[in-house]
């Protein structure tokens, strides 16, 4: 990540959340993330760090204005059923109707993801840390990215969680006006699944969902039945609902929910 940094001034903060624009190397150019500190982490070292992915045609600031992530997060802490944690909330690198999250020929949105978030994130909250456990989170192309990414580099990740995901990339042509092939993406690093199978043994908890009017939903049940029949654990739930807002705004409760879970288990280990 560039020292090229642009901080919303503190003061201003809209219920704990701010904005960052970085100049990123991964992307070669400028990017976005919108950030929330609650103020039970001010104060506090390495206080857990998660990542929420959007969607295709989506942006950084969705998961915040049209999802309610950050007033979600903020009622289970003071319910006592998240600890204080962090989010960073970024923009996919802004390639054409969607990145997947992806690396491209000229730019990599998977870097982008892996280091410079949470780079720009230390450097923004002082109470994260390079010690701070990391959970990654996404819906529909960002579901994709997060299990991608996150059993792709399992050691980093303490937790991963989707919603409505896509499992393969052909099926972001459903979504995105280009093409996926010209992604340029290896045949070994587009499937959720073969990514997941190839580090069984050293995977984080997973969890995903799907809402059962979800064009996605045969794909998000083939996923876990694949999971099952390989004996890889994981946590699967399906509930009323579509491909939309109504649906992730509701059901990201469940994966705040699940990181807390995971958070409370390790602490009493």
């Amino acid at each position: 990540m560039s020292e090229h940094i642009e901080l919303s001034f503190a003061g201003r903060l809209l219920e704990g959340l701010g904005f960052v624009t970085v100049k990123s190397e991964a992307l070669r150019g400028r990017a976005d993330i919108t950030f929330f500190v609650p103020p039970q982490a001010q104060g506090s070292q390495a206080v857990p760090l998660c990542i929420l992915l959007h969607g295709a045609h989506g942006s950084h600031w969705n998961w915040a204005i049209k999802g309610g992530a950050h007033r979600t997060a903020l009622r289970l802490m003071s319910q006592h059923l998240l600890p204080p944690l962090v989010m960073a909330m970024p923009s996919d690198g802004l390639w054409g109707d969607g990145s997947g999250y992806l690396p491209h020929a000229e730019q990599d949105f998977e870097k982008w993801i892996m280091e410079d978030v949470p780079a720009a994130t230390r450097t923004v909250a002082a109470c994260v840390s390079a010690d701070s456990p990391v959970f990654l989170c996404g819906l529909s192309m960002g579901g994709f990215g997060a299990l991608r990414i996150g059993t792709k580099y399992p050691n980093r990740f303490r937790g991963l969680a989707a919603h409505s995901s896509i499992t393969e990339l052909e099926q972001m042509k459903t979504y995105i006006e280009e093409d996926p092939e010209s992604f340029g993406t290896p045949p070994d690093d587009r499937s959720v699944l073969e990514t997941i199978l190839r580090n069984r043994a050293t995977l984080p908890p997973i969890r995903f969902d799907c809402g059962l009017d979800d064009p996605l939903l045969e794909y998000n049940r083939r996923l876990h039945w694949e999971l099952d029949a390989h004996g890889i654990p994981h946590r699967y739930d399906e509930f009323s609902g579509g491909h939309d807002w109504n649906y992730w705004a509701t059901h990201v409760e469940d994966s705040l929910r699940f990181f807390g879970e995971i958070l409370s288990a390790q602490n009493q280990s």
